[in-house]
Protein backbone atom coordinates (compact mmCIF):
# COMPACT_ATOMS: atom_id res chain seq x y z
CA UNK A 1 0.00 0.00 0.00
CA UNK A 2 1.35 3.32 -0.79
CA UNK A 3 0.86 5.10 2.85
CA UNK A 4 1.29 8.63 1.01
CA UNK A 5 -1.65 7.78 -0.84
CA UNK A 6 -3.51 6.04 1.48
CA UNK A 7 -3.57 8.94 3.79
CA UNK A 8 -4.76 11.75 1.45
CA UNK A 9 -7.38 10.03 -0.92
CA UNK A 10 -10.22 10.12 1.84
CA UNK A 11 -11.90 7.06 0.28
CA UNK A 12 -8.65 5.16 -0.06
CA UNK A 13 -8.15 5.65 3.84
CA UNK A 14 -11.56 4.82 4.38
CA UNK A 15 -11.68 1.18 2.55
CA UNK A 16 -8.18 0.41 4.25
CA UNK A 17 -9.67 1.14 7.79
CA UNK A 18 -12.72 -0.43 7.43
CA UNK A 19 -10.71 -3.63 7.02
CA UNK A 20 -8.22 -2.87 9.71
CA UNK A 21 -11.13 -2.28 12.50
CA UNK A 22 -13.02 -5.81 11.46
CA UNK A 23 -10.63 -7.19 13.74
CA UNK A 24 -10.54 -4.55 16.47
CA UNK A 25 -14.45 -4.87 16.88
CA UNK A 26 -17.08 -7.16 15.77
CA UNK A 27 -19.78 -4.61 15.24
CA UNK A 28 -17.80 -3.82 12.12
CA UNK A 29 -18.67 -6.60 10.12
CA UNK A 30 -22.11 -5.98 10.57
CA UNK A 31 -21.56 -2.69 8.78
CA UNK A 32 -21.93 -1.98 5.16
CA UNK A 33 -19.02 0.57 4.36
CA UNK A 34 -21.28 3.39 3.70
CA UNK A 35 -22.32 3.36 7.38
CA UNK A 36 -19.00 3.19 8.39
CA UNK A 37 -17.83 6.05 6.12
CA UNK A 38 -21.02 8.05 7.69
CA UNK A 39 -19.46 7.71 10.73
CA UNK A 40 -15.95 8.77 9.57
CA UNK A 41 -16.60 11.60 8.28
CA UNK A 42 -17.35 13.25 11.81
CA UNK A 43 -13.91 12.46 12.45
CA UNK A 44 -12.15 13.41 9.82
CA UNK A 45 -9.65 16.42 10.05
CA UNK A 46 -10.56 19.63 9.32
CA UNK A 47 -8.30 19.96 6.05
CA UNK A 48 -9.90 16.82 4.80
CA UNK A 49 -7.04 14.69 4.44
CA UNK A 50 -5.35 11.94 7.01
CA UNK A 51 -1.93 12.99 6.21
CA UNK A 52 -2.34 16.05 8.54
CA UNK A 53 -1.97 13.48 11.64
CA UNK A 54 1.21 12.91 13.31
CA UNK A 55 1.81 9.76 15.09
CA UNK A 56 3.42 9.74 18.83
CA UNK A 57 5.35 6.93 19.90
CA UNK A 58 3.54 3.88 21.22
CA UNK A 59 5.35 4.26 24.63
CA UNK A 60 5.11 8.02 24.85
CA UNK A 61 0.84 6.76 24.49
CA UNK A 62 0.90 4.09 27.14
CA UNK A 63 3.00 6.62 29.61
CA UNK A 64 0.43 9.09 28.79
CA UNK A 65 -2.88 7.01 29.44
CA UNK A 66 -0.37 5.86 32.55
CA UNK A 67 -0.87 9.46 34.06
CA UNK A 68 -4.41 10.42 36.37
CA UNK A 69 -3.04 14.07 34.79
CA UNK A 70 -4.02 12.59 31.17
CA UNK A 71 -7.60 11.95 32.37
CA UNK A 72 -7.94 15.24 34.23
CA UNK A 73 -7.76 17.14 31.57
CA UNK A 74 -10.45 15.84 29.79
CA UNK A 75 -12.99 18.90 29.13
CA UNK A 76 -16.41 17.41 30.19
CA UNK A 77 -18.45 19.82 28.33
CA UNK A 78 -15.64 22.05 25.76
CA UNK A 79 -18.29 24.00 23.58
CA UNK A 80 -18.29 25.27 20.04
CA UNK A 81 -21.02 27.84 19.03
CA UNK A 82 -22.99 27.04 22.48
CA UNK A 83 -22.92 23.22 21.69
CA UNK A 84 -21.18 20.54 23.31
CA UNK A 85 -18.46 19.08 21.50
CA UNK A 86 -16.07 15.80 22.00
CA UNK A 87 -12.89 16.87 23.57
CA UNK A 88 -9.77 17.57 21.17
CA UNK A 89 -7.75 15.01 23.24
CA UNK A 90 -10.41 12.23 22.49
CA UNK A 91 -10.43 13.01 18.79
CA UNK A 92 -6.62 13.59 18.36
CA UNK A 93 -6.29 10.02 20.49
CA UNK A 94 -8.99 8.47 17.80
CA UNK A 95 -7.52 9.73 15.05
CA UNK A 96 -3.75 8.94 15.56
CA UNK A 97 -5.12 5.22 15.87
CA UNK A 98 -6.98 5.36 13.13
CA UNK A 99 -3.77 6.51 11.42
CA UNK A 100 -1.45 4.14 12.93
CA UNK A 101 -3.89 0.99 12.04
CA UNK A 102 -4.09 2.19 8.53
CA UNK A 103 -0.30 2.41 8.07
CA UNK A 104 0.80 -0.23 10.07
CA UNK A 105 2.55 1.48 13.00
CA UNK A 106 0.02 0.58 15.62
CA UNK A 107 -0.55 -2.98 15.50
CA UNK A 108 -3.83 -4.82 16.16
CA UNK A 109 -3.01 -6.18 19.45
CA UNK A 110 -1.45 -3.38 20.66
CA UNK A 111 -4.70 -1.35 20.09
CA UNK A 112 -7.04 -3.67 21.50
CA UNK A 113 -4.57 -3.97 24.58
CA UNK A 114 -4.75 -0.72 25.79
CA UNK A 115 -7.91 0.28 23.65
CA UNK A 116 -11.54 -0.26 23.10
CA UNK A 117 -13.42 0.83 20.24
CA UNK A 118 -17.09 2.24 20.34
CA UNK A 119 -18.92 1.76 17.67
CA UNK A 120 -22.16 4.61 18.38
CA UNK A 121 -19.57 7.30 19.43
CA UNK A 122 -17.57 6.27 16.67
CA UNK A 123 -13.85 7.00 19.12
CA UNK A 124 -11.57 5.08 21.07
CA UNK A 125 -11.31 4.91 25.06
CA UNK A 126 -8.34 3.75 26.93
CA UNK A 127 -9.32 0.15 28.65
CA UNK A 128 -9.32 -0.11 32.38
CA UNK A 129 -7.57 -2.52 34.55
CA UNK A 130 -9.44 -3.44 37.57
CA UNK A 131 -7.98 -6.73 38.85
CA UNK A 132 -4.41 -6.73 38.99
CA UNK A 133 -1.48 -9.19 40.75
CA UNK A 134 -1.54 -7.65 43.70
CA UNK A 135 -5.58 -8.26 44.44
CA UNK A 136 -5.72 -11.69 43.20
CA UNK A 137 -3.75 -13.36 46.15
CA UNK A 138 -6.72 -11.38 48.36
CA UNK A 139 -9.57 -13.24 45.92
CA UNK A 140 -7.73 -16.68 46.67
CA UNK A 141 -5.62 -16.41 43.56
CA UNK A 142 -8.20 -17.54 40.94
CA UNK A 143 -11.46 -17.86 40.20
CA UNK A 144 -14.26 -19.79 42.88
CA UNK A 145 -16.26 -20.84 39.68
CA UNK A 146 -16.53 -19.52 36.43
CA UNK A 147 -19.05 -19.98 33.07
CA UNK A 148 -18.46 -19.15 30.00
CA UNK A 149 -18.39 -15.68 29.38
CA UNK A 150 -21.63 -14.64 27.12
CA UNK A 151 -21.05 -10.97 27.03
CA UNK A 152 -18.55 -11.85 24.10
CA UNK A 153 -21.60 -11.79 22.01
CA UNK A 154 -21.67 -7.93 22.65
CA UNK A 155 -18.70 -7.08 20.41
CA UNK A 156 -20.88 -7.40 18.00
CA UNK A 157 -23.64 -4.66 19.19
CA UNK A 158 -23.95 -0.68 19.32
CA UNK A 159 -25.81 -0.75 21.93
CA UNK A 160 -26.97 -3.04 24.59
CA UNK A 161 -30.67 -3.42 26.64
CA UNK A 162 -31.88 -5.11 29.53
CA UNK A 163 -33.14 -8.20 28.20
CA UNK A 164 -29.77 -8.93 26.18
CA UNK A 165 -27.61 -8.51 29.64
CA UNK A 166 -29.79 -10.24 31.71
CA UNK A 167 -30.01 -13.39 29.38
CA UNK A 168 -25.71 -13.21 29.38
CA UNK A 169 -25.49 -13.25 32.72
CA UNK A 170 -27.73 -15.56 34.20
CA UNK A 171 -25.08 -18.44 35.23
CA UNK A 172 -23.11 -16.10 37.23
CA UNK A 173 -25.86 -14.25 38.85
CA UNK A 174 -27.49 -17.30 39.87
CA UNK A 175 -24.53 -18.58 41.43
CA UNK A 176 -24.15 -15.04 43.19
CA UNK A 177 -27.12 -15.28 44.57
CA UNK A 178 -26.76 -18.81 45.92
CA UNK A 179 -23.51 -17.58 47.50
CA UNK A 180 -24.98 -14.94 49.41
CA UNK A 181 -27.89 -16.67 50.46
CA UNK A 182 -25.26 -19.38 51.94
CA UNK A 183 -23.36 -16.50 54.07
CA UNK A 184 -26.08 -14.80 55.41
CA UNK A 185 -27.58 -18.22 56.97
CA UNK A 186 -23.96 -17.84 58.16
CA UNK A 187 -24.11 -14.53 59.24
CA UNK A 188 -27.21 -14.18 60.53
CA UNK A 189 -29.34 -11.27 60.40
CA UNK A 190 -29.74 -7.89 60.02
CA UNK A 191 -27.51 -7.28 57.81
CA UNK A 192 -26.21 -4.49 55.93
CA UNK A 193 -24.96 -5.72 52.62
CA UNK A 194 -22.55 -3.12 50.43
CA UNK A 195 -22.80 -3.93 46.50
CA UNK A 196 -20.22 -1.22 44.99
CA UNK A 197 -20.27 -0.87 40.76
CA UNK A 198 -19.77 1.50 38.34
CA UNK A 199 -22.53 2.79 36.49
CA UNK A 200 -24.25 0.71 34.19
CA UNK A 201 -23.04 -2.57 35.69
CA UNK A 202 -26.16 -3.74 36.62
CA UNK A 203 -26.01 -3.37 40.40
CA UNK A 204 -30.02 -2.29 40.54
CA UNK A 205 -31.19 -5.41 38.64
CA UNK A 206 -28.81 -7.72 40.85
CA UNK A 207 -30.22 -6.16 43.88
CA UNK A 208 -33.51 -7.03 42.26
CA UNK A 209 -33.34 -10.46 41.69
CA UNK A 210 -31.45 -10.94 45.49
CA UNK A 211 -34.55 -9.46 46.62
CA UNK A 212 -36.64 -12.03 45.58
CA UNK A 213 -34.48 -14.75 46.87
CA UNK A 214 -35.14 -13.13 50.17
CA UNK A 215 -38.38 -12.82 49.77
CA UNK A 216 -39.20 -16.17 49.20
CA UNK A 217 -37.11 -16.59 52.77
CA UNK A 218 -39.71 -14.78 53.99
CA UNK A 219 -36.83 -12.07 55.04
CA UNK A 220 -38.01 -8.26 55.32
CA UNK A 221 -36.00 -6.44 52.56
CA UNK A 222 -35.04 -2.76 52.12
CA UNK A 223 -32.45 -0.82 50.17
CA UNK A 224 -29.97 2.42 50.63
CA UNK A 225 -29.34 3.94 47.04
CA UNK A 226 -25.83 5.88 47.69
CA UNK A 227 -26.33 7.76 44.72
CA UNK A 228 -29.78 9.38 46.42
CA UNK A 229 -26.70 10.97 48.74
CA UNK A 230 -25.05 12.25 45.90
CA UNK A 231 -25.15 16.14 46.18
CA UNK A 232 -26.19 18.07 42.92
CA UNK A 233 -24.10 17.23 40.04
CA UNK A 234 -23.55 21.15 38.74
CA UNK A 235 -22.04 21.47 41.89
CA UNK A 236 -19.79 18.75 42.13
CA UNK A 237 -18.36 19.27 38.74
CA UNK A 238 -17.90 23.20 39.58
CA UNK A 239 -15.89 21.97 42.25
CA UNK A 240 -14.07 18.68 40.28
CA UNK A 241 -15.30 16.43 42.87
CA UNK A 242 -16.27 13.95 40.89
CA UNK A 243 -19.11 10.89 41.57
CA UNK A 244 -17.79 9.06 44.51
CA UNK A 245 -16.05 9.76 48.24
CA UNK A 246 -17.32 11.32 50.99
CA UNK A 247 -17.14 14.98 49.50
CA UNK A 248 -19.48 14.08 46.53
CA UNK A 249 -22.27 12.54 49.41
CA UNK A 250 -24.38 13.86 52.09
CA UNK A 251 -21.95 11.83 53.85
CA UNK A 252 -23.16 12.52 57.76
CA UNK A 253 -26.73 11.74 56.32
CA UNK A 254 -25.76 8.80 55.00
CA UNK A 255 -23.72 7.67 58.34
CA UNK A 256 -26.97 8.43 60.65
CA UNK A 257 -29.01 6.64 58.33
CA UNK A 258 -27.28 3.00 58.19
CA UNK A 259 -26.34 3.85 61.90
CA UNK A 260 -30.36 4.21 62.60
CA UNK A 261 -31.50 1.39 60.58
CA UNK A 262 -29.14 -1.61 61.82
CA UNK A 263 -30.70 -0.51 65.24
CA UNK A 264 -33.82 -0.98 63.69
CA UNK A 265 -35.42 2.28 62.92
CA UNK A 266 -37.44 3.19 60.23
CA UNK A 267 -35.20 6.23 58.12
CA UNK A 268 -35.79 8.80 55.47
CA UNK A 269 -32.70 9.25 52.99
CA UNK A 270 -32.42 12.00 50.12
CA UNK A 271 -33.57 11.40 46.53
CA UNK A 272 -31.57 11.89 43.81
CA UNK A 273 -33.41 13.05 40.71
CA UNK A 274 -31.33 11.73 37.60
CA UNK A 275 -33.03 13.47 35.50
CA UNK A 276 -32.05 17.01 36.28
CA UNK A 277 -28.84 15.93 38.43
CA UNK A 278 -30.16 17.20 41.44
CA UNK A 279 -30.79 16.18 45.25
CA UNK A 280 -33.99 16.45 47.55
CA UNK A 281 -31.65 18.25 49.68
CA UNK A 282 -29.21 20.92 50.07
CA UNK A 283 -25.91 21.15 50.98
CA UNK A 284 -26.59 21.78 54.60
CA UNK A 285 -28.36 18.76 54.80
CA UNK A 286 -31.68 19.84 54.81
CA UNK A 287 -34.85 19.17 52.36
CA UNK A 288 -35.54 21.47 49.73
CA UNK A 289 -38.89 23.05 49.33
CA UNK A 290 -39.84 20.54 46.56
CA UNK A 291 -37.98 17.81 47.74
CA UNK A 292 -39.15 14.29 48.03
CA UNK A 293 -37.37 12.06 50.18
CA UNK A 294 -36.96 8.49 50.35
CA UNK A 295 -38.75 6.40 53.57
CA UNK A 296 -36.79 3.39 53.90
CA UNK A 297 -38.02 0.54 56.66
CA UNK A 298 -35.98 -1.57 58.74
CA UNK A 299 -35.23 -5.25 57.39
CA UNK A 300 -33.69 -8.16 58.16
CA UNK A 301 -31.62 -7.43 54.73
CA UNK A 302 -30.60 -3.62 53.97
CA UNK A 303 -28.79 -3.59 50.25
CA UNK A 304 -26.59 -0.69 50.01
CA UNK A 305 -25.54 -0.37 46.52
CA UNK A 306 -23.63 2.42 44.73
CA UNK A 307 -19.65 3.51 43.62
CA UNK A 308 -18.01 3.10 46.86
CA UNK A 309 -19.94 2.11 49.54
CA UNK A 310 -16.74 0.41 51.60
CA UNK A 311 -14.42 2.77 50.23
CA UNK A 312 -14.83 5.03 52.94
CA UNK A 313 -14.27 3.17 56.29
CA UNK A 314 -16.62 4.80 58.48
CA UNK A 315 -19.41 2.75 56.37
CA UNK A 316 -17.54 0.08 55.61
CA UNK A 317 -17.01 -0.88 59.48
CA UNK A 318 -21.29 -1.56 59.40
CA UNK A 319 -20.99 -4.06 56.52
CA UNK A 320 -21.57 -7.57 56.85
CA UNK A 321 -20.49 -8.53 53.10
CA UNK A 322 -19.03 -6.26 50.53
CA UNK A 323 -19.34 -7.08 47.32
CA UNK A 324 -17.84 -5.67 43.81
CA UNK A 325 -20.23 -6.75 41.14
CA UNK A 326 -18.67 -5.58 37.73
CA UNK A 327 -18.83 -5.59 33.97
CA UNK A 328 -16.20 -3.87 31.42
CA UNK A 329 -16.16 -0.91 30.33
CA UNK A 330 -16.92 -1.37 26.89
CA UNK A 331 -20.01 -3.60 28.01
CA UNK A 332 -21.28 -0.56 29.89
CA UNK A 333 -20.61 2.22 28.04
CA UNK A 334 -23.05 0.27 24.99
CA UNK A 335 -25.85 -0.19 28.01
CA UNK A 336 -25.78 3.57 28.62
CA UNK A 337 -26.04 4.53 25.06
CA UNK A 338 -29.07 2.38 25.05
CA UNK A 339 -30.06 3.63 29.07
CA UNK A 340 -29.45 6.91 29.28
CA UNK A 341 -29.46 8.27 25.54
CA UNK A 342 -32.28 6.05 24.22
CA UNK A 343 -34.45 6.20 26.98
CA UNK A 344 -33.70 8.16 29.15
CA UNK A 345 -32.63 10.94 27.41
CA UNK A 346 -30.58 12.02 30.30
CA UNK A 347 -27.67 13.03 28.67
CA UNK A 348 -25.89 15.08 25.49
CA UNK A 349 -23.98 12.10 23.69
CA UNK A 350 -20.89 14.30 23.24
CA UNK A 351 -21.34 14.84 27.57
CA UNK A 352 -21.75 11.38 28.23
CA UNK A 353 -18.64 10.15 25.89
CA UNK A 354 -16.56 12.95 27.34
CA UNK A 355 -17.77 12.18 30.78
CA UNK A 356 -17.19 8.19 30.33
CA UNK A 357 -13.70 8.58 28.33
CA UNK A 358 -12.20 11.08 31.59
CA UNK A 359 -13.98 9.48 34.54
CA UNK A 360 -13.71 5.20 33.82
CA UNK A 361 -9.91 4.65 34.12
CA UNK A 362 -9.44 6.94 36.82
CA UNK A 363 -12.18 5.14 39.00
CA UNK A 364 -10.20 1.67 38.52
CA UNK A 365 -7.63 3.40 40.04
CA UNK A 366 -8.85 5.19 42.67
CA UNK A 367 -12.22 3.56 43.55
CA UNK A 368 -12.42 0.04 42.30
CA UNK A 369 -8.99 -1.37 42.70
CA UNK A 370 -8.72 -0.48 46.72
CA UNK A 371 -12.31 -1.71 46.81
CA UNK A 372 -10.91 -5.42 45.50
CA UNK A 373 -8.46 -5.31 47.49
CA UNK A 374 -11.03 -5.40 50.52
CA UNK A 375 -14.08 -7.08 49.39
CA UNK A 376 -15.55 -10.42 50.25
CA UNK A 377 -16.82 -11.19 46.41
CA UNK A 378 -16.10 -9.98 43.24
CA UNK A 379 -18.70 -11.30 40.42
CA UNK A 380 -16.52 -10.53 36.92
CA UNK A 381 -20.09 -10.86 34.60
CA UNK A 382 -18.26 -10.02 31.70
CA UNK A 383 -15.59 -12.57 32.55
CA UNK A 384 -18.62 -15.13 33.64
CA UNK A 385 -16.31 -15.44 37.06
CA UNK A 386 -17.19 -15.43 40.94
CA UNK A 387 -14.28 -14.56 43.04
CA UNK A 388 -14.16 -15.08 47.29
CA UNK A 389 -11.68 -14.64 49.59
CA UNK A 390 -10.14 -17.73 51.32
CA UNK A 391 -12.28 -16.67 54.45
CA UNK A 392 -15.51 -16.62 52.67
CA UNK A 393 -15.07 -19.67 50.69
CA UNK A 394 -14.29 -21.70 54.42
CA UNK A 395 -17.92 -20.73 55.10
CA UNK A 396 -19.52 -21.86 51.94
CA UNK A 397 -20.81 -25.84 51.76
CA UNK A 398 -18.16 -26.21 49.17
CA UNK A 399 -15.40 -24.61 50.82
Amino acid sequence: MNIENSLSDKSVFGQALFEKMKSITAVIDKMEFYEFEYSLNNIVPDSGTWLEVCLDPREAIQERISSPEFFENIQIKPKIDGRIVLDETIQHLTRMLFVGLVTGQYPVQWVKDYFYFDPRGFNFYVRSNYMTNEIKPHLGGKPYRAYEPKQTAFDSFHEVGYQDFKNANAEVDAAFIEIILDLVKVKGTPILLAIAGPTAAGKTEIVERLRVAFEKLNCKISAIELDNFLLDRDYREEHNIGSFGKKALHFDLLQGCIQAILAGQEIVTPRYDFINATSSHDLQGKLKPEGQPVAVHPSDIIFIEGNSPFLMPEIAAYVGIKVIYLTDDAVRLKRKWRRDIDYRKKYDPYYLRNRFFREQPSMAWKNYQPQLKVCDIFVDTTGAALWVTPEVKNLLPTG
